[in-house]
Order: structure tokens, then C-alpha cells, then sequence
């Protein structure tokens, strides 16, 4: 069959080939990226969880060797902590019997790759004021993963060289809701923009004061994968401290049983 039979065939305009090249250039360039930035989200979520696993579980031994050791009364130290001390451990029944974070003092990105981190500017553990941890959301051990779920009334211990310190998030546990009258202001839970620094004011009532309360604040990333906001739980001192002469293992405490 004659071209003119069949009708004339399309000769490839001389540009044709150039730009196959180059959409076939794009096309790699933009898989590689996403290759790139997907063995970084892994990195990110799942490796550096396993870094700072490690890191927790030889920080716990650490801590308690030297709660063994009788010359270091740490609990009433506090004050004298250095940057990455670790001085005490956050058990949250709700997330679990094996969930226990050794907290360290500061926040800075190195101590919160190892695990929750104490704000110095802020109270300590079963002190008037505002005890605040901050801690990752997603990816290096994230320590804070489901800080949402919690709930009006559930319990986030601390154990130190010599006591227990039981708090309890604020709230109702009749109707779920995040308010309680002997709190005015400061609600269980809430989200609030990285620039609301009161949140870990010894009044976390956006209203200033002298604190009267012994109180606890835990902050993290805001929505998961995200850094756009914080999320915040506010809970209260639940009763004096428990000696640890009278209740030696996690499993004594009364808020730890059946967790």
C-alpha cells in the first residue's frame, strides 16, 4: 500500500525527542524524590523510635542505680539538676502496664530525642506551680503518640528515688468533658498555637497569679506528622505523695493496679 493509499504518515516534528527526554528526566527526578522522602518518614517514625528505645531502656537501669546508691538524695535536688539528667519516670495506665518514659531535665532537641522532657523554668514533681513535660508526638520513641486519648480522670504517675506522684487529667468523668469548676480556666485538654507559651505558666489560665495548685502539664506535636499547633493536657496533684517505703513497685500503687 502506497503512502498515498493509506494516508501520509506522521514524521516526528524535531522537538519530539527533546521533550520525551526531559518529561522522562522530570519523571525520575520527582520518583527519586519521593523515594527520598519516604526512607525519610521511615527514618523518622520507625528508626528513631528503635534509637530512643534503646536509649530509654539504658537510661531506666542508669536511673535506678543511682537511686540504689544511698549517697544521692535526688528528690531533694531538684533544683540541681543538669541539662539531660533523667530523675524520674512517667507511667500512664491508659496507654498500658508496659508504657514507662524516663523523664530527663530540659527540652532541648537533643534531650527530647531521648525521651519526654522537663521544662526547667517550671515546677517540679508534687510542687505548687505547674509541673510541664514536653515530649515528641511521632518519631523518636514517640512518647506522646496517643495523648489524645486520654480521658477526664486518668492517671499519669511519676516515680522518683522516694515517691510516688499521682495526677489526674482535669475534667468530668461523668460526661467526658474537659472542665472542672475547682479549675476554672484550665481545661483537660486543648489546642493551642506554638506562640501560647502560658500553657506551662505556674497558672496555665492565660490569666497570670500566684499558683495554689500543684498541677501537671504534658505538651506535643499537634496534629500528628504536623508542628502547626500544640496539643496540651492539664492534671492535678491527686492527693500527697506515696512513699515508696510503703508502696516499693509500680504494681502497689493504687493507680497503677490493673494497668
Amino acid at each position: 500500500m502506497t503512502e498515498t493509499e493509506s494516508g501520509p504518515r506522521h514524521a516526528a516534528k524535531p522537538g519530539d525527542s527533546g521533550l520525551r527526554k526531559t518529561f522522562r528526566g522530570i519523571g525520575q527526578t520527582l520518583i527519586t524524590m519521593g523515594v527520598v522522602v519516604l526512607l525519610f518518614i521511615v527514618y523518622e517514625v520507625y528508626i528513631t523510635d528503635l534509637f530512643t528505645a534503646q536509649r530509654q531502656s539504658a537510661l531506666n537501669e542508669e536511673l535506678h542505680d543511682a537511686w540504689d546508691d544511698p549517697t544521692i538524695q535526688q528528690d531533694t535536688n531538684f533544683a540541681d539538676l543538669p541539662l539531660g539528667e533523667a530523675f524520674a519516670i512517667m507511667r500512664i495506665p491508659a496507654f498500658g502496664a508496659d508504657y514507662a518514659q524516663v523523664v530527663l531535665e530540659g527540652t532541648t532537641a537533643e534531650v527530647l530525642e531521648q525521651g519526654p522532657g522537663h521544662y526547667a523554668s517550671t515546677a517540679m514533681p508534687g510542687e505548687v506551680g505547674n509541673f510541664s513535660i514536653a515530649g515528641h508526638r511521632v518519631g523518636k520513641g514517640s512518647p506522646f503518640l496517643n495523648l489524645d486519648k486520654l480521658t477526664p480522670g486518668d492517671s499519669v504517675v511519676f516515680e522518683t528515688k522516694e515517691s510516688w506522684y499521682v495526677y489526674r487529667v482535669i475534667g468530668d468523668t461523668d460526661s467526658g468533658e474537659f472542665t472542672d469548676p475547682d479549675y476554672p480556666g484550665i481545661a483537660g485538654q486543648r489546642i493551642v498555637l506554638p506562640s501560647e507559651t502560658d500553657v506551662i505558666a505556674p497558672v496555665p489560665d492565660g490569666q497570670g497569679g500566684e499558683p495554689s495548685h500543684a498541677l501537671l502539664t504534658l505538651t506535643t506535636c499537634h496534629p500528628k506528622f504536623s508542628a502547626a499547633e500544640r496539643m496540651i493536657i492539664h492534671a492535678y496533684l491527686d492527693g500527697e505523695p506515696l512513699s515508696k517505703a510503703e508502696y516499693p513497685e509500680p504494681a502497689d500503687v493504687p493507680a497503677l493496679k490493673g494497668a
